[in-house]
């Protein structure tokens, strides 16, 4: 799909290093110190091998691959529904302010309609406001639950 001149298109096994430079890139974003260099690509190699997640790559037209985003499915107890869990969105510098952010989000909301699923839930960081202002733009609402998590090492 083309939004804005952004091309939007589900990674596939071809496409597992420009998807892996860009989710280390997003670890690199969060913080997150990654050991074994080779893991994210392992990581993106097993959940679309084993259809266990949507990725999709956004292009810009003459700059590149520049963003990337990656679906879960989840069920949802409140709703008896299967929803969507927008793990991972992120667009290299070199994307920014190009609409790839965008387009990445708006193909995820198109295909989740387009699947039927309950909805689309998504958590970033309380600092990210450009990403928080994104998506409240795009429909998105604060929840009133807090997230919790019990690291197990």
């Amino acid at each position: 799909m083309q939004t804005n001149g952004v091309v939007i298109r589900v990674a596939a096994e071809a496409d597992l290093d420009v998807a892996a430079e860009l989710f280390r890139g997003y670890l690199d974003f969060y913080e997150v110190d990654v050991e074994d260099e080779g893991r994210p690509r392992a990581f993106l190699a097993e959940r679309i091998a084993k259809d266990e997640s949507l990725v999709l790559l956004a292009e810009v037209p003459g700059v590149g691959t520049v963003g990337f985003a990656q679906v879960y499915r989840v069920f949802s107890s409140l709703t008896l529904r299967t929803a969507w869990l927008l793990n991972d969105l992120y667009v290299a510098p070199s994307g920014r302010r190009t609409g790839a952010g965008r387009a990445l989000l708006r193909e995820v909301l198109d295909r989740a309609k387009e699947a039927g699923v309950a909805g689309v839930q998504l958590e970033t960081a309380y600092d990210n406001h450009v990403a928080q202002g994104l998506y409240e733009s795009e429909g998105f609402v604060r929840e009133e639950f807090h997230v919790y998590f019990h690291d197990l090492g």
